[in-house]
């Protein structure tokens, strides 16, 4: 499969380069994805879908444009690059439009990240199967389940880059995950529900089936009985699940895009201290096995280690070549691979014992955050914690704020890093935080 990708890139580079483009910058992908739905006790959806595509970028007479194609047929295909080329032609001119520096491509790692597990490619049906009534049987094991709706997801993707620069790059991965979302039936004509979901690029790596989805009954069942949460201003404990999505509100905007356009609360921030010393983000792109690993990004830059925030002062922003240039700022990476959070020395409930009395948020229900800005509105779901315990739980009730402010006031960091996303967190405890309920 590399060969072939690999020459299809290549192709495509050469005959773009024959057609009249100064430079091209071509991927050709190939991915595979398999579905099985589950739901209360009879497999319900069952999807196999396989899918090629070649994308390219020209640059022509200080133009540029990308195009995207699924007929990968060798006689269409030459009609499709010239069409591109002619059409770029068309366009304004950009002077910060430019091909990466082949200076980017070098010093790349040539670690093995391990994404690639040979299982994944073969499984049978029967042990997807097996999972999904293992998954129903847990999930559906109580007697206030109403419904419950399991999924197993697998695949693969792989792809080849070429440039006209010199830049060749193949990178393959698969993952595996499964989970479940349990319905239970609550007081009068309410519902409970939750779910839980865990996976990775191999097979082995999966945690049992069974115990997936008594974690996603477990969550549900403690919703039960769930009131308006109060008003009030007090700490928050956030669940490392949910504190990975408020991490990644927080790096919305932390993009040379964003800055250039003026919507960015990361403006100046550069060698400043911006948040709490407890702060530390680093985004790894050689972590073995990691959901987001690379050796090199979406424009072929060399992929290291990049410290975000250190203890609180702000060290780099995601950069890509064409802002960098707008912006006047040095690359760095146009994307992000896998950021990690910087731990502490509690578990979850010395965590849970320290706040004393709080709000602990398990999962976070819609709401926005304004990048430019960094002020947030989120509603939530979670439990009060009182007497160093966690208590009933609530709901229908937001917390709001400023992103920045927020993390300037991150007190304490957990040892329980979720490890079923792209940003690695452990939970996370703020003081003097805003909620308002019922």
């Amino acid at each position: 499969m590399r060969a072939e990708l690999a020459g299809r890139a290549q192709q495509a580079v050469d005959r773009a380069l024959a057609a009249g483009a100064d430079d091209v910058w071509a991927v050709a992908q190939q991915s595979r994805d398999v579905e099985f739905s589950y739901r209360d006790g009879a497999l319900e959806k069952v999807q196999d879908a396989t899918s090629r595509n070649l994308s390219i970028q020209v640059y022509a007479n200080g133009r540029y444009s990308s195009h995207q194609t699924t007929d990968l047929n060798p006689d269409r295909l030459g009609s499709f690059l010239a069409q591109a080329v002619a059409s770029t032609a068309a366009l304004e001119p950009d002077p910060h439009r430019a091909i990466t520096p082949a200076e980017l491509f070098e010093d790349r790692p040539r670690a093995n990240l391990d994404l690639v597990d040979p299982a994944v490619a073969g499984l049978e049906r029967e042990q997807r199967l097996e999972w999904c009534v293992s998954l129903d049987e847990a999930a559906r094991n109580h007697e206030k389940v109403i419904s419950a709706t399991s999924g197993i997801y697998d695949g693969s993707v792989a792809y080849a880059v070429a440039s006209s620069n010199g830049f060749e790059g193949f990178r393959n991965a698969t993952y595996c995950w499964l989970g479940t979302n349990v319905t239970l039936k609550d007081r009068g004509d309410r519902r409970a529900s939750d779910g839980f979901y865990a996976g990775g690029t191999h097979v082995s790596g999966l945690p049992d089936a069974r115990a997936v989805a008594e974690m996603a009954l477990d969550r549900a069942l403690v919703r039960l009985d769930a009131d308006k949460g109060p008003t009030t201003r007090t700490t928050m404990l956030v669940d490392s699940r949910a504190a990975s999505s408020l991490v990644g509100r927080l790096l919305q905007s932390a993009y040379a895009r964003s800055v250039q356009q003026g919507r960015s609360f990361w403006s100046n921030l550069h060698g400043r201290k911006a948040f709490s010393e407890k702060l530390t983000l680093v985004d790894e792109p050689l972590i073995r096995r990691g959901l987001n690993s690379r050796l090199f990004d979406d424009e072929g830059i060399a992929a290291r280690k990049l410290p975000l925030v250190e203890a609180g002062v702000v060290r780099n922003i995601y950069v890509d070549t064409y802002y960098g240039r707008k912006a006047d700022m040095q690359p760095t990476t146009g994307s992000p691979s896998n950021v990690t959070v910087g731990t502490g020395n509690l578990s979850l409930e010395e965590l849970v014992a320290e706040v004393g009395e709080g709000i602990y948020v398990t999962s976070w229900l819609g709401g926005n955050a304004d990048g430019t800005t960094g002020d947030f509105s989120l509603g939530l779901r979670g439990h009060v914690i009182e007497n160093g315990v966690i208590g009933r739980p609530v709901g229908e009730m937001n917390v709001t704020g400023n992103l920045r402010k927020l993390f300037g006031r991150l007190e304490m960091t957990g040892t329980d890093v979720y490890p079923y996303a792209t940003i690695l967190s452990p939970s996370l405890v703020f003081t003097g935080v805003d909620f308002s309920g019922g």
